[in-house]
């Protein structure tokens, strides 16, 4: 068997294993979605060559739900960036495991950003957004206090990548493997510089995945106020305190 991707097509499609029982546990009603995600990936992801057919018996438990648990490090309505997205690992995985998050997936290739697109049609997802460029084309564009990716790149890059998407006091949390801890004490000046003011490894999934997936979280210092706006502001505050007691009128 050649290990070369095969043209789309031109074999017919691999079937992913049965979902493990846990995968209910993370997808709850948004189940059979998550099955037909792991069609899709076993299909036109290997066809495409975002994934590799040797994957494809490991999809659940390596990366749908690697990626699917690690929606807990999210509050309520969250609005994140997913850098690298390729096959919507995580960020698929993520809004199909959480209706109310909105994720933007950020991919570059126009391959994957059209895949990516065909894939949200398919699950009939209405929470992902696709964006078509590289990480930095979209500083000034994209402002979320979240931000996310897998096996993209290592931290310090990636973190000049996503640090100016986030909001003030924003957080990136990054899906690691099981040196997360060296290679954020290896790379924390770096970050520091960066803007970083603190970091924290957490684990998620260790009762229901054989390897717990591992991310590490970085919060960024809240952006410096420039001098104007910091006037502007203390007037609106000083506006606000008068006048308090009278009606308001149209």
């Amino acid at each position: 068997m050649s290990d070369q991707s095969p043209t789309p097509g031109s074999e017919a499609p691999l079937l992913p294993p049965a979902a493990p029982e846990t995968a209910a546990a993370v997808f709850g009603e948004r189940m059979s979605m998550a099955t037909t995600f792991a069609t899709v990936l076993a299909d036109t992801g290997v066809s495409h060559g975002l994934i590799g057919p040797r994957e494809v018996p490991i999809l659940w438990e390596r990366h749908i739900l690697n990626c699917a648990v690690a929606h807990e490090a999210f509050p309520e309505d969250a609005e994140i960036v997913d850098v690298g997205s390729g096959a919507g690992l995580p960020g698929l995985a993520l809004a199909i495991a959480r209706p109310d998050l909105h994720l933007h997936l950020v991919e570059p290739m126009l391959r994957r950003t059209t895949w990516l697109t065909d894939t949200i049609g398919v699950l009939g997802l209405t929470n992902a957004t696709v964006h078509r460029g590289r990480a930095e084309e979209f500083d000034g564009v994209l402002s979320v206090e979240w931000a996310t990716a897998r096996a993209v790149a290592r931290i310090d890059k990636l973190a000049r990548w996503t640090f100016p998407l986030l909001a003030e006091g924003g957080t990136l949390v990054a899906l690691k493997g099981r040196s997360a801890q060296d290679e954020l004490d290896a790379t924390a000046p770096t970050l520091r510089k960066l803007g970083m003011t603190a970091s924290e490894v957490v684990t998620y999934g260790a009762e229901i995945l054989e390897v717990p997936t591992v991310t590490m979280q970085l919060t960024i210092r809240p952006r410096p106020v420039p001098a104007k706006a910091k006037a502007k502001r203390a007037a609106k505050a000083r506006t606000k305190g008068t006048g308090s007691g009278g009606s308001a009128r149209s």
